[in-house]
């Protein structure tokens, strides 16, 4: 099996990658059939371990590699990683503000807003983690491409551990707010159906534009660093602080032994 897959051409492992945590997004989301709660300290300690290992593959999978790619071409490593890194904070800051506006359903009551919303930017959010991952991808295949095999797999399953809690968190306030559990499952999974389709735009544009990598890998950094600090440790810190900051070093540590050793 894992020879078949790093046989295969990087848009379909970046396709495979992104069908994957798709796919636990909609697991997240099927606990709407089973629960009606869902134990807090689970949900805590998997939103750290995935916000430690999207840290972690923030640097060693996406701008390390970034650096590395723009002092081979000859460009200033510094800048290109700065500007990379402002512009994906950006886009994420920007999303939110644009989504905390009250939408035209707010005559359906504050709860139903805050569902509105929640679906929207967890949907969002998943655009760069999709574009990041395929482009993980692309750069796993070329030749100095900065970036291993063995990082674009760890970086798809961090962020595949996140999805599973967003499935969850998305489709339970739905299911609270009286929708029925089938159409509280389908809006929850939906949240994650962004991720298949940039997971195959990030590896095309990484292997046809590599000129323009540096920036791409860390606009991807920094738009994932911005969702961590701005979604995961807020969410997963509020109510167990020191499960969540366990969860946060176990996952930071075991993406980087792997990513260090194996790549």
């Amino acid at each position: 099996m894992v020879q078949w897959f790093m046989s295969l051409n990087p848009v379909y492992q970046g396709l495979l990658a992104t069908l994957f945590t798709y796919g636990v997004t909609v697991l997240g989301a099927s606990l709407v059939f089973f629960f009606k709660n869902v134990n807090q300290k689970v949900m805590d300690v998997m939103m750290g371990f995935a916000a430690g290992v999207m840290i972690a593959a923030s640097y060693w999978s996406l701008l390390s590699p970034a650096i590395d790619l723009s002092e081979q071409i000859g460009r200033n490593a510094a800048a290109y990683a700065a500007a990379g890194l402002l512009l994906g904070s950006i886009f994420i800051v920007v999303s939110d503000v644009l989504m905390s506006k009250k939408p035209y359903c707010k005559e359906r009551g504050e709860g139903w807003v805050r569902c509105v919303l929640l679906t929207t930017a967890v949907t969002m959010h998943n655009i760069p983690e999709g574009l990041a991952v395929g482009v993980a991808f692309g750069c796993a295949a070329l030749e100095g491409g900065g970036t291993s095999l063995v990082g674009a797999v760890m970086l798809a399953v961090g962020i595949g551990v996140q999805n599973f809690p967003e499935g969850t968190c998305v489709a339970m306030p739905l299911r609270r707010e009286g929708m029925s559990r089938w159409k509280s499952f389908l809006i929850g999974q939906f949240s994650g159906l962004v991720e298949p389709i940039a997971g195959v735009l990030g590896a095309l544009f990484a292997l046809k534009v590599q000129s323009a990598l540096p920036l791409v890998l860390s606009f991807s950094a920094g738009a994932m660093i911005s969702v961590v600090c701005s979604e995961l440790i807020p969410e997963s810190f509020k109510d167990n602080k020191q499960l969540a900051t366990a969860g946060v070093m176990i996952g930071f540590v075991v993406m980087m032994v792997l990513d260090v050793s194996l790549g």
